[in-house]
C-alpha cells in the first residue's frame, strides 16, 4: 500500500485528487494546512500546494529536505519559470501549474513511483569517479582509493543524493551508528575534509554554510 499526502488548502481539489486517484494500492491522507500535516516520514509522495494558509510550501519543502527524500510534486496558480526553479532547486521532483489535467497528475504520481521503487545501482560512475559500494572498490583519475568504513558512509549518503544539501545533523545520525551517545561535533568535519584530500574532491564535495554538506557535479 503506497501512502500520498495531499497539502492543498482547496477542499475541492484536495478531494478531486483523491477521487482522480483512487486505487486500491493507493492510501490518501488529506491535508488542508501544514498544521494539520503529520504524515510525513510515512509518505511514499507528497503532493504540495505552494500557497496555503498558514506557510510557504517553499518554506515546507526546504525544511522537509533537511530529513526526508520523499518524492514531491509541487502545486501552483503561479507560473512564473522563477518559482518552478526555486521549487525544483529546493528538492522538488516536479511541478504542475494550475488548472492541470488530473490525468497528467496521475501519470507523473506512477512514474515517481515506479523510479522510487527502482532498486538502486550500488555503484556510482561520473567523470574520473567509479564507486562500487558492494566491493569497495574506489576509484578516482583511474587510481585506487583506500577509504574508511565511516568515508564510506559519508560518501554512499552524498552521491545517492546529488545536488542535495545534507544537514550536519543527519549524516551525524546516519554515519554514526555504533549507538556512541556522544559524537565530537568535529568529527564530521575532520571526514569530510580527509574524503576531499583522498578523492581530490573539493568542487564536488561542496559546504553549504551552516548547514551541511552536498555532491554537486562539477561543470
Amino acid at each position: 500500500m503506497k501512502h500520498i499526502v495531499i497539502i492543498e488548502d482547496d477542499a475541492a481539489l484536495n478531494h478531486g485528487i483523491a477521487m482522480a486517484l483512487k486505487r486500491d494500492d493507493l492510501a490518501f491522507h488529506q491535508c488542508f494546512q501544514l498544521k494539520d500535516y503529520k504524515e510525513g516520514e510515512k509518505a511514499d509522495l507528497i503532493i504540495l500546494d505552494v500557497n496555503l494558509p498558514d506557510g510557504n510550501g517553499f518554506d515546507f519543502l526546504k525544511k522537509l529536505r533537511q530529513t526526508s527524500h520523499v518524492p514531491v510534486i509541487m502545486l501552483t496558480a503561479n507560473d512564473l519559470e522563477t518559482d518552478e526553479v526555486r521549487g525544483l532547486e529546493l528538492g522538488a521532483d516536479d511541478y504542475v501549474t494550475k488548472p492541470f489535467s488530473l490525468m497528467v497528475l496521475r501519470a507523473r504520481i506512477e512514474k515517481l513511483l515506479r523510479k522510487a521503487e527502482t532498486p538502486k545501482k550500488d555503484v556510482y560512475e561520473d567523470g574520473d569517479y567509479c564507486f562500487d559500494f558492494e566491493r569497495m572498490v574506489f576509484t578516482a583519475g583511474g587510481n585506487a582509493v583506500e577509504l574508511s568504513k565511516t568515508e564510506q558512509r559519508l560518501l554512499r549518503l552524498l552521491v545517492q543524493n546529488p545536488e542535495q544539501t545534507l544537514t550536519r545533523d543527519f549524516l551525524v545520525d546516519r554515519i554514526w551508528t555504533d549507538g556512541a551517545e556522544y559524537v565530537d561535533e568535529n568529527a564530521l568535519s575532520v571526514t569530510v575534509a580527509r574524503l576531499r584530500k583522498k578523492l581530490n574532491a573539493n568542487d564536488w564535495i561542496q559546504t553549504v554554510y551552516g548547514i551541511g554538506y552536498a555532491w554537486r557535479r562539477k561543470e
